[in-house]
């Protein structure tokens, strides 16, 4: 009796004990928790309505003690990308890498830099200093400060630096919060093609700048010649920031965007190139014939929107255009107001000129230093846009034309006037900004249009 029923219990024995044996495993928390590696579907995947599992009793056993007794698993932790750093990218190299740029060489002296491994690779005649500028490739296996004091030693008369890089000055476009967006309104300039005051004359204007789309609508009917003197392998730049300055100054007076001397003439030099990552930038190399150019053309100012670093040659040749009386105005930079002061703002012959927003206040981009003279709209101001039609654009780039055009009209009434008498003059009716009398900030202050050529301020 006792065989016969131990006989009739051990199948139920068995049964149990292979219950609490996965129960305990369940209890563990191994992977043997999960349902599928035991051949066991989870419940809510079961569609087929089959009772296979609950035959004997362990499913519905199995899933009890799953219930009261297996632990519950922690959810997987979500775990949050991790962000790369962010690596700031590298600032823009201030020069070529393996150039130099001279002039005043004797061709016994170029002889013997090409024998020790210099290469010219460009040159051109500068006629206001009867001579040549030439750029030359440094031998290889040395460095650029090594070759400048090779070439030093050997043309010590020559005027010797790197080929420095000039960009332009333009900061992040910003919307015109305001009905009219003509931004001379702000220094008192007339509309149309009435002149400030009584300025009479014919007007000549150069610009040193990138390329310029010579076939917009603002330029129609405007006289405006466009010479490029990069070396035509070479991408050409944008032509955002040219057409834009361009239209500033000589806009037609119909057009959406009229200019503040519509009826000049304007020379306009594209020196400019696109490098990678368009990085649009010209040489020391251009702007030094460049400006060669303009002075045989005779224009009586130049514009120039750009800044880089202190160079001798630009240097000399900001010199030789300043003997000749041409007003030169440039942009005192976008660098930041504690950078140092950019070039050829800084140069004491050349008009430096920051901006200022439509409540006056100092353009936050704006570089600051004793050298800047003057103050004008550079934030949102209205001007042509590279293929048609108009936008806002900012940036001491656009500040620049306004005293470019007063400088001009005021130059044209008065030919023999020279440099320090027109920012004489511009000083006596401007508004004071700012600490009382000149500041690093605005300069003498904001250019008033209202008392150019003997208008009443």
């Amino acid at each position: 009796m006792r065989n016969s029923l131990a006989a009739i219990r051990t199948p139920a024995l068995l049964r149990l004990l292979f219950v609490f044996v996965l129960s305990g495993s369940m209890l563990i928390g191994g992977d043997w928790t999960t349902p599928e590696l035991m051949g066991v579907q989870p419940a809510l995947a079961d569609d087929d309505d089959d009772d296979d599992d609950d035959d004997d009793g362990v499913g519905n056993v199995i899933r009890m003690f799953r219930g009261q007794f297996a632990p519950r698993l922690p959810r997987p932790q979500r775990r949050s990308p991790q962000r790369r750093a962010q690596v700031p990218a590298p600032p823009p190299p201030t020069r070529a890498p393996d150039e130099i740029v001279g002039l005043g060489f004797t061709a016994a002296q170029l002889d013997q830099m090409t024998a020790s491994g210099f290469e010219v690779l460009e040159r051109s005649p500068i006629a206001s200093a009867d001579t040549e500028v030439i750029k030359l490739r440094i031998p290889s296996g040395i460095t650029l400060e090594a070759a400048r004091e090779q070439a030093v030693a050997t043309a010590p008369q020559a005027v010797l630096d790197f080929n420095h890089y000039y960009r332009p000055e333009q900061g992040a476009e910003q919307p015109c919060l305001t009905d009219d967006c003509l931004a001379r309104v702000l220094v008192g300039w007339p509309a149309g093609q009435e002149a400030p005051g009584a300025c009479t004359g014919t007007v000549h204007v150069g610009l040193v700048d990138t390329a310029i789309n010579a076939e917009h609508s603002a330029f129609e009917g405007a006289e405006v010649e466009v010479i490029r003197l990069v070396d035509e392998k070479l991408p050409e730049s944008g032509k955002q920031h040219g057409t834009a300055v361009a239209a500033l100054l000589v806009g037609a007076p119909e057009s959406r965007t009229p200019g503040l001397v519509p009826g000049a003439r304007l020379i306009a030099l594209d020196t400019f190139h696109k490098a990678r990552r368009n990085d649009e930038r010209a040489e020391a190399y251009n702007l030094v014939r460049a400006l060669d150019l303009l002075v045989e053309r005779q224009v009586h100012v130049i514009n120039m929107s750009l800044s880089g670093p202190d160079n001798e040659l630009l240097e000399q040749a900001v010199g030789r255009v300043a003997e000749r009386g041409i007003i030169m105005v440039a942009a005192a930079g976008n660098e930041g107001p504690r950078s140092e002061p950019v070039y050829p703002a800084a140069y004491e012959e050349v008009v430096a000129v920051t901006a200022i927003d439509r409540r006056k206040r100092p353009y936050r981009r704006a570089g600051r230093g004793e050298h800047i003279d003057f103050a004008a709209p550079g934030v949102a101001v209205w001007t042509a846009a590279s293929i048609s039609g108009k936008r806002t654009k900012t940036g001491t780039s656009f500040a620049a034309p306004f005293v470019t055009a007063a400088a001009a009209l005021m130059k044209t009434a008065n030919p023999d006037l020279t440099t320090e008498q027109i920012r004489e003059r511009l000083t006596r009716s401007v508004e004071d900004l700012g600490d009382p009398g000149k500041d690093p900030v605005f300069g003498w202050g904001l250019l008033n249009a209202r008392a150019i050529c003997g208008a009443t301020p």
